[in-house]
């Protein structure tokens, strides 16, 4: 499988990537992806800013370690994750998950489990900007909940995940 992750402050171009990580690769049928942005809104409040932080060197492994789960339980050919840090702005891209294979079904739930895992597993750290100050944004249940559906517990420090 072929696999990158870029943790960077720069914004990203869907298009240029997706080609990247299909290039050269005909045994590619389908290209599922997700980009996530930053929303106006964060609970009730007008949102003026996120900044997003990370640990370096084991937020990259803590991805590719959810790749080569992702590679165990779906017939992927490649996947891509680049995850910006720094500070952001309403509408800003923050993220883009991209996974080729060679059928549509094995694509899309490719990336929707890398994008379930990464949003509770991968050490980031986001602060948002209202009105009324910054405040360092919590976990959701919802997210905690997606995760499980494929057999993780987000509760699980020590890293077991049960097959699916």
């Amino acid at each position: 499988m072929r696999a990158s992750v870029s943790i960077q402050t720069q914004d990203f171009d869907v298009s240029t990537e997706l080609a990247a990580l299909r290039a050269d690769d005909l045994g590619v049928g389908a290209v599922c992806c997700f980009v996530g942005t930053v929303r106006e809104l964060g609970g009730d409040a007008p949102v003026s800013g996120m900044a997003l932080e990370h640990y370096p060197g084991m937020t990259e492994a803590a991805i590719h370690s959810m790749m080569q789960e992702a590679n165990k339980r779906f017939d992927i050919r490649g996947a891509r994750v680049i995850h910006r840090v720094g500070d952001l702005q309403a509408a800003d891209q923050i993220v883009l998950v991209a996974v080729t294979s060679a059928h549509r079904g094995q694509s899309f739930q490719a990336c929707e489990f890398l994008m379930d895992d990464l949003k509770t597993q991968a050490p980031f750290w986001k602060k948002e900007t209202t009105a009324s100050g910054a405040h360092w944004v919590d976990a959701r249940a919802s997210d905690d909940a997606a995760l499980k559906r494929w057999g993780i517990d987000a509760n699980n420090v020590s890293g077991e995940r049960s097959g699916v």
